[in-house]
């Protein structure tokens, strides 16, 4: 099967992936889901959190080992499981990338929350509500922790590009951690279940430091916008320029900021008219993510390596496929569940 840039060696742009915005409180608050431990408290929240960056860690060494299969090279996800299972499995690779860069997009459009004063480390609402908030929170915790674009990621590396992946993702899952991990347990300790969405509206002090804060949150997310999506810039680029002129010719400049424009005017509208749309970023969470990065990775394994692989290790990647499948599910349910919930609750274009 031909499919595009399967083997070759042009680069991606380098993605940045800053997903750790915090959801404030129970689910009667609609601001961005995050990692935070708030639907599980802190002794199943600190549990989460430890499983979710192992596991995920694990899943993403397993991936960079498929950079390369044979003398082929592949550097995007879509074109490694097309190459595995077919036409089919690269159009849904890339639809779950698409669905997940977009919302995620839109997760940094709406990044704010409520300042709110109280402490509180209660998990709230009825026995239901917490098993499918705890669901929820595992999404989250999922987002925040991988991307889904490995393989986009790894072929910016230098040679060879496996090893250096894996220094990445030892770097990420110890020293990288340690900073985003520390930031969600603090802020957790000190503002309690009810921490804002947008944490710098928690803190005190003088204001040249909360306007400095600000600002860097601000500059953060502008820049992390435009480098979250540019897997999808490429693909427009690649459908509406014209490869006949210049990258940087007057017509293909015009189509560049057109494309933009309608990209994230059509974005910033969609993430404004519902008060709730960080219920469905938490929706890539758990519909695209869970897939894309438990089990497609053990899908290649089996499909590479199963003749010759021992049957432990076999009965290792059937597991991981069958598990991922049934949290797939109970995650994309607690998600769609939270938006009917807020559906019934707030009405488009609604301050919430």
């Amino acid at each position: 099967m031909d499919v595009e840039g399967r083997a070759t060696n042009n680069k991606s742009p380098t993605l940045n992936f800053e997903q750790d915005q915090q959801k404030g409180g129970q689910n009667d608050h609609v601001d961005l889901s995050s990692a935070h431990t708030i639907d599980h408290g802190w002794k199943w929240g600190i549990i989460c959190l430890i499983i979710v960056g192992l596991y995920t860690a694990y899943v993403n060494w397993l991936l960079a080992a498929f950079h390369i299969i044979g003398d082929q090279r592949f550097i995007r996800y879509r074109d490694l499981m097309g190459f595995a299972y077919g036409k089919n499995m690269y159009r849904i690779t890339w639809t779950l990338q698409f669905f997940t860069l977009l919302l995620g997009n839109m997760g940094f459009i709406l990044m704010g929350g409520k300042a709110l004063k109280n402490k509180d480390f209660d998990v709230s609402g009825s026995q239901v509500s917490k098993v499918f908030n705890a669901f929820g929170a595992i999404s989250a915790v999922i987002v925040s922790n991988t991307s889904g674009l490995l393989p986009e990621i790894q072929s910016t590396l230098r040679k060879p590009p496996v090893k250096n992946m894996r220094k990445a993702l030892y770097s990420q899952y110890t020293v990288g951690v340690l900073f985003y991990y520390g930031v969600t347990i603090m802020g957790y300790w000190a503002y309690g279940s009810m921490v804002s969405a947008y944490l710098p509206q928690n803190l005190s002090g003088p204001r040249w430091i909360n306007v400095l804060i600000n600002a860097v949150v601000f500059l953060q997310s502008i820049t992390s916008q435009h480098m979250f999506v540019a897997p999808i810039h490429e693909a427009l680029d690649t459908k509406f320029l014209d490869i006949s002129k210049g990258m940087h010719s007057g017509e293909n400049l015009k189509r560049l900021f057109l494309l933009r424009a309608i990209f994230f005017s059509g974005n910033t509208l969609v993430s404004a008219a519902f008060p709730f749309m960080g219920d469905f970023v938490n929706l890539s969470g758990s519909f695209s993510l869970v897939p894309l990065t438990f089990m497609f990775p053990s899908m290649v394994f089996i499909k590479v390596k199963g003749k010759t692989a021992r049957i432990e290790k076999k009965a290792w990647h059937w597991f991981t496929i069958i598990f991922s499948s049934l949290l797939t599910i109970a995650t994309t349910i607690s998600a769609f569940r939270l938006i009917v919930d807020n559906i019934k609750k707030y009405h488009i274009f609604a301050d919430a």
